[in-house]
């Protein structure tokens, strides 16, 4: 109920009982209050007539800084005594220094500005509405109008720095790069030994073998070095990722851009396929544009479940037929039949599992019971774990309780991968 209307009330009670009863001293007190009333509304506000302008220090920040936001207000009509703007922040905005709302005077002509600082949670935000308010002094009368601004935020996770990752999938690009490639040529790494030929230098001679086999010179011969095709599947599904109402969907994306990081600095071809309420398909590209591509992805995914499969479903056709793929999901049991298929076509599969037990042990609840159902849950899924390991799939079973850059480091850079057949 407005003050505005409250006033009106009592005034007319007053007039009305005074009249009634022939008391002048309910009319005097009524003077008051009418007076007042009709001074409010003549210093009524008149219609708003303000731009708002927003400039931000980035359009894009990771999760956990802040971006600095300043508000500039024009005013091109009437003198405002007593004015509100309010900056109207999404869901997931926060702020992190300073105010989004400011009450203040503008006089005809004159501008006000001032500066504050927002965080939030990963994903992708419209800063585009600012609500002004104005007031006369006595509090009577007001008008209020949103205003229009250009602004948008993308909040992307942070990038973890890891360090080589061994891969070797079977099959590599033309493009020189630092995964081992299985072909002769120019390289590093030994790779088998032939016929000397006219060209090659005396350097790649191998004068062990030449001496015992006066007949013939023989030269080295080392491993090329190229770029690979590497595919990134983010499993966004509710069943493997929503443990009660905790979710451990952000620990994916995190792993998801670290990865994604890694691989393109090692100048290879990195595409991402996200699969939850529905597929959403990055395409393969190279580079620093590549990784903002993710990261802009990445921003804006949430977990949910398809309408059309109820298990892992990958397109095979969105990846090269023996190419490097790396999968991040914390798995059901029903998904080992996806993974084999995968192997079985020849794909180079490496899983990346953020572990749902440590997670929900992380939750903070404890008893008797609930600790030997967790020990349970833990023994099927290492033994599940160990299956995978059987068909060649080298599992980075991640405590999420831990750095993920710790045990990636621990569970990738400091061993050679081996799948059936043949070192990756």
């Amino acid at each position: 109920m407005s003050r505005a209307f409250l006033v009106s009330a009592l005034a007319f009670l007053f007039i009305a009982v005074g009249l009634a009863s022939l008391e002048a001293r309910l009319l005097i007190l009524a003077l008051p209050l009418v007076i007042y009333l009709v001074a409010g509304l003549w210093n009524a506000p008149a219609e708003l007539n303000l731009t708002i302008t927003r400039k931000m220090s980035a359009w894009r920040i990771a999760q956990g800084e802040s971006v600095q936001v300043t508000l500039t207000a024009t005013n091109h009509g009437a003198d405002l005594q007593e004015v509100l703007i309010e900056d109207l922040l999404p869901e997931g905005m926060q702020i992190a220094d300073g105010f989004h709302r400011r009450l203040v005077s503008i006089a005809s002509g004159a501008s006000v500005s001032w500066t504050y600082a927002l965080t939030g949670k990963r994903g992708y935000y419209m800063l585009h509405r600012v609500r002004v308010t104005a007031r006369e002094p006595f509090g009577l009368a007001s008008a209020s109008q949103v205003l229009p601004t250009d602004g948008q935020l993308f909040v992307v996770p942070p990038v973890l720095r890891l360090r080589h990752i061994p891969i070797r999938p079977r099959r590599t690009r033309i493009f020189s790069g630092s995964i081992l490639a299985r072909q002769g040529g120019p390289g590093l790494e030994f790779f088998d030994v032939r016929d000397y030929q006219t060209g090659d230098s005396s350097r790649s001679i191998n004068w062990r073998l030449t001496a015992r086999h006066p007949q013939g010179i023989y030269s080295n011969q080392y491993e090329q070095e190229r770029v690979v095709d590497v595919g990134i599947i983010l499993d966004g599904r509710r069943c493997s990722n929503e443990i009660g109402d905790r979710s451990i969907f952000e620990h994916s994306v995190m792993a998801a851009a670290a990865l994604s990081n890694a691989f393109l600095s090692a100048g290879n071809r990195v595409g991402m396929l996200f699969y939850g309420k529905q597929i959403r398909w990055t395409l393969p590209g190279y580079g620093k544009i590549q990784g903002e591509k993710i990261l802009h992805d990445l921003s804006g995914l949430e977990p949910g479940e398809s309408q059309n499969f109820n298990e892992l479903h990958i397109p095979r056709n969105r990846f090269p037929t023996r190419s490097q793929l790396v999968l991040v999901s914390s798995l059901i049991p029903d998904d080992f039949r996806s993974i084999f298929d995968l192997r079985s076509q020849g794909y180079a599969v490496l899983v990346v599992s953020p572990d749902p037990v440590s997670f929900e042990i992380s939750g903070g609840a404890s008893s008797d019971s609930l600790s030997l159902a967790l020990r349970i849950i833990q023994i099927r899924r290492q033994l599940f774990l160990d299956r995978l390991r059987g068909i060649g799939v080298p599992i980075v079973n991640w405590d999420v309780s831990l750095p993920f850059e710790q045990v990636a480091r621990r569970a990738l850079e400091r061993r050679q991968i081996f799948h059936a057949g043949g070192r990756l």
